[in-house]
């Protein structure tokens, strides 16, 4: 599917969307199933990176916004139900849900591994989510040469998230798009954060008088081999650092890919299972409001990702009567009763 009109740039903007959301899930899995206190540097890492994704999430809105599209996320079939591939990839990545353990990190560093070197760009069952980038950097560049800047950016700039509206951690910054320029910036800022700058093991922020942090996909690195990147280190040298050891054994045993509709049987528990689907359903609704119109709306979703977290840390410590010796975890499910009242 080339890029060649406006009306397919959104297309694949919307695909970006889907895509940067797929992958919150599946490392919000991973950053619940650790219990408090305990292994703080694994917590840190995977909660940079899903603040990363929440990020680019909303950077590709604001792209989408600035070309006239309209972004959308609160919509049943845009929830993938795990197992799931990456939205439009080649299929080479099955996504489970699944605790912080070796098979989640290594499935991790799949999804965010770099594009090998003169990799094709990708517009549709790309290979890696940089070659997918590519590929919409190089349609964007072609519908301003084709069409010029005012007919494709012509998105309502008050639909823009801008940096004073962010409330969320995590290194790299919102992007206020509304020309070629700008597109471009939050492009790389997603993809030089999930795969490194210039074929390098950092997101390159150090150019704009930032700190440098690892791209990604080798902080996952990191935590599955236990050991800390050097400055010096390269993608082949692996990390030769200092020891980062993984308390694996605390870890809550979450039974992978759980589903509410396999626990009917146990009401307590599918309650609880529903509670955590109509709260992730909200925080959709809540980001969608963000993305198209009320940039303001982000303050609020804060306190339902607190809800969000509180509900899954529940459910993992629930043992489940299907999987013994496992507990139940969230399934993230689109629920469409969440906003009635």
């Amino acid at each position: 599917m080339p890029i060649d009109s406006i009306e397919s740039l959104r297309t694949h903007l919307q695909w970006a969307l889907e895509l940067e959301h797929s992958t919150i899930p599946p490392y919000l899995c991973a950053l619940y199933s650790i219990p408090e206190g305990t292994n703080p540097v694994a917590t840190a890492v995977v909660r940079s990176v899903v603040m990363e994704e929440m990020l680019h999430m909303t950077l590709a809105a604001n792209v989408l916004n600035a070309v006239g599209g309209t972004p959308r996320l609160a919509e049943s079939r845009l929830v993938a139900k795990y197992p799931a591939y990456l939205p439009h990839s080649d299929k080479r990545v099955h996504v489970h849900l699944l605790p912080l353990c070796r098979e989640a990190l290594e499935t991790f560093l799949l999804i965010e591994r770099p594009a090998p070197a003169g990799a094709p760009p990708q517009s549709n069952r790309y290979d890696t989510i940089g070659q997918f980038y590519e590929a919409i950097e190089i349609g964007l560049r072609a519908m301003v040469e084709q069409h010029g800047a005012s007919a494709v950016f012509k998105g309502k700039r008050s639909h823009q998230v801008q940096p004073a509206t962010w409330y969320y951690g995590g290194g790299g910054q919102v992007i206020e798009v509304h020309n070629l320029d700008t597109a471009l910036a939050a492009l790389r800022e997603i993809t030089e954060q999930g795969e490194g700058y210039d074929g390098g093991i950092t997101d390159g922020d150090g150019r704009f008088d930032d700190v440098d942090e690892l791209a990604h996909y080798y902080r996952f690195n990191e935590l599955l081999l236990g050991r800390r990147y050097e400055p010096s280190d390269t993608e082949a040298s692996g990390p030769t650092g200092d020891d980062l050891p993984v308390d694996w054994d605390v870890i809550a045993p979450m039974a992978p890919d759980p589903r509410s509709a396999k626990y009917r049987a146990y009401p307590t528990i599918h309650r609880q299972m529903v509670a955590f689907n109509r709260i992730y359903t909200r925080l959709l609704h809540q980001l969608q409001a963000a993305f198209t119109g009320t940039p303001s709306a982000l303050r609020d979703a804060a306190p339902i990702m607190y809800e969000l977290r509180y509900q899954a840390e529940a459910l993992m410590r629930i043992p489940s009567p299907l999987h013994p010796g496992q507990t139940v975890g969230p399934a993230f499910e689109w629920d469409a009763h969440a906003m009635k009242r």
